[in-house]
């Protein structure tokens, strides 16, 4: 397999730039209608509970409008790319492995070029690996179970060698299938290693359509967050504390859940497989936050919840208990 991918069209720069500008005078609307049609399946009936833990990442201050379409308050937030480690009685797992070493070379390098400045992460990123180091305390590694196949979610499994990766069998056939790759960074990253692939066959919860019962105990529950990329999941985990959703890159940032404001057109249209369907999922998740505490990856004040030794999960405000 190869990471070669197609870069942007200039027509679709051009219509990127103008859908910025629109998005900044006149962010989409959230459709009512939508959210009025969506139903609520319920939480699982969890068994077990988990430990879900944030790994240490370096923030960087990115304009908020350039995150969350139409919104300048505040005027910065803190982006990271954070890993998190799950404890569950039967197996330890890393969710998001985002960052390998001398990741400009060996997954930036791989993206089109108008990606590369816009999602370049500071110098001082801590690599996955080190921060698994720094965590000593932490039981072994049985598997990794990426979001989705983002660069930024996979590459520090090139650090990993032989750690085994579940992945959405969606996901599978989109970032393998034809020469040229839908997306940069990613191949690389799942070659010579043992590769589970799963389909989620499983009932709707919350409000989302589709399911996969991890441990076949309700302790931890993948759901569908198509969108972002065709097979992206969120985590739904059952904690001391309460419910858990991991929910990848459907968001960026809480504020585009409370709201209901999609990414900015850039990077927004180079990054979201379908933009409509990545908005609906945004609906989905707005009325999900409601039973669970949902963190987008790289929100870093929201993965801060889930630091080593914090003294408790702070659910969202308008979370209530299951």
């Amino acid at each position: 397999m190869s990471d070669r991918v197609r870069s942007p069209s200039l027509l679709e720069c051009c219509a990127t730039a103008v859908g910025s500008v629109r998005g900044m005078l006149r962010p989409r609307r959230p459709d009512q209608r939508f959210l009025r049609s969506l139903t609520d399946a319920g939480l699982p009936t969890a068994q077990r509970t988990v430990t879900v833990t944030s790994l240490a990442q370096v923030p960087r201050p990115v304009p908020t409008a350039a995150i969350v379409e139409g919104r300048f308050s505040p005027f910065r937030i803190a982006n990271s790319l954070t890993s998190f480690v799950i404890q569950h009685p039967e197996a330890t797992f890393i969710v998001d492995p985002g960052f390998c070493i001398d990741a400009d070379r060996r997954a930036v390098a791989q993206l089109p070029r108008p990606l590369r400045m816009a999602v370049r992460p500071p110098s001082n990123n801590i690599p996955t690996i080190n921060a698994l180091e720094n965590q000593s305390h932490l039981p072994t590694l049985q598997f990794a179970l990426p979001t989705h196949a983002h660069w930024d979610h996979v590459c520090g499994l090139l650090d990993l060698p032989g750690l085994p990766v579940h992945l959405h069998s969606v996901e599978h056939s989109w970032i393998s299938q034809g020469a040229v790759a839908p997306v940069g960074g990613v191949r690389d990253s799942l070659k010579g290693r043992p590769l589970v692939t799963y389909d989620l066959d499983g009932p709707p919860i919350l409000t989302f359509t589709r399911s996969r019962d991890l441990f076949d105990d309700g302790s931890i529950v993948l759901v569908d967050l198509a969108g972002h990329t065709p097979g992206s999941i969120g985590i739904l985990a059952h904690t001391p504390r309460g419910w858990i959703l991991l929910a990848g890159d459907a968001a960026w940032h809480s504020l585009q859940i409370d709201g209901i404001r999609q990414k900015a057109s850039y990077p927004g249209n180079f990054v979201d497989n379908d933009r409509n369907l990545t908005f609906r999922t945004l609906h989905r998740l707005h009325l999900a936050r409601h039973f669970a505490t949902v963190i987008p990856t790289h929100d870093h004040d929201a993965t801060l919840r889930l630091a080593p030794y914090a003294e408790a999960v702070a659910p969202h405000p308008e979370a209530v208990a299951p």
